[in-house]
């Protein structure tokens, strides 16, 4: 991709991002309390954690109460920053199987961008915030943590929509896949707010590899109780590869799509 074409998606990316956030504040009393609401929601998992360390003896399969906090807040937000910029990802089962995926195929911008973008969800901002409120109340000025914290954030947020979208995608193959995609979802996000340590092997293994959210969570986390270049780097790698795929298998998908002549009117 030149740098035009860059600075093209940029450009389109932003202008949807504004978009959405726009039409969001024109119900402000609604999202505000979709977001408090789910803010509200995940900070009765801290209590739950904090009897769990209480009763357990300050340990569980390796991680400390911390520790678990930190992967938590690093998976709220960024499951929150992938439903803010990528909500319309979770539907794309919807977009196939009834056709309105024609609506994005005429559109300036690349189809997959089209699609991801084109929605946001209210309630994710309340996830966004609330990993950055515990960061701030639990780490405070641990620059180290914060640093892996937003390497979290973004390659989290990344990693989740490419899972989604992975799944979703069987849809040009398998037929219906919105199951599918809805497990897939939800396995990503048990296995990143969880110590790793508590499944078998054979689940770790698939937390690095069919649904690798695992380099996005526990990786950091790691690294920032112990640096390592090599792992850093392995799993950078490891993310950039899935979510390159999940954009080839879109795309090659795509070449089955068949047209719906739905005529669809987005504003």
């Amino acid at each position: 991709m030149g740098v035009k074409a860059m600075a093209k998606h940029i450009k389109v990316f932003a202008c949807y991002f504004r978009l959405n956030l726009s039409s969001a504040l024109e119900y402000r009393a609604s999202f505000i309390s979709q977001a408090l609401g789910m803010a509200l929601s995940n900070s009765s998992f801290i209590f739950f954690w904090w009897v769990a360390f209480d009763k357990l003896g300050g340990m569980i399969a390796g991680y400390g109460f911390g520790d678990v906090l930190f992967i938590w807040a690093a998976a709220s937000s960024a499951f929150g920053l992938s439903r803010v910029l990528f909500a319309n990802v979770s539907g794309l089962t919807g977009l196939i199987v009834t056709g309105e995926l024609d609506t994005f195929l005429l559109q300036p911008c690349g189809v997959l961008m089209g699609v991801l973008c084109s929605r946001t969800s209210l309630s994710s901002y309340g996830d966004l915030a609330y990993g950055f409120i515990i960061m701030g109340v639990f780490r405070g000025g641990d620059a180290s943590a914060w640093l892996w914290f937003a390497v979290a954030v973004a390659i989290g947020a990344l990693l989740s929509t490419a899972i989604t979208l992975t799944a979703h995608s069987l849809t040009f193959f398998l037929g219906d896949a919105s199951a599918i995609g809805q497990l897939a979802t939800e396995f990503a996000i048990n296995f990143s707010i969880y110590p790793e340590k508590i499944y078998a092997p054979a689940v770790r293994a698939l937390m690095y590899s069919l649904i690798p959210i695992g380099i996005a969570i526990h990786v950091p986390l790691r690294m920032a109780a112990r640096f390592s270049a090599h792992i850093a780097l392995a799993g950078l790698g490891g993310a950039a590869l899935y979510c390159a795929f999940a954009g080839w298998l879109f795309y090659r998908g795509l070449r089955r799509y068949e047209s719906g002549n739905v005529i669809v009117t987005r504003q």
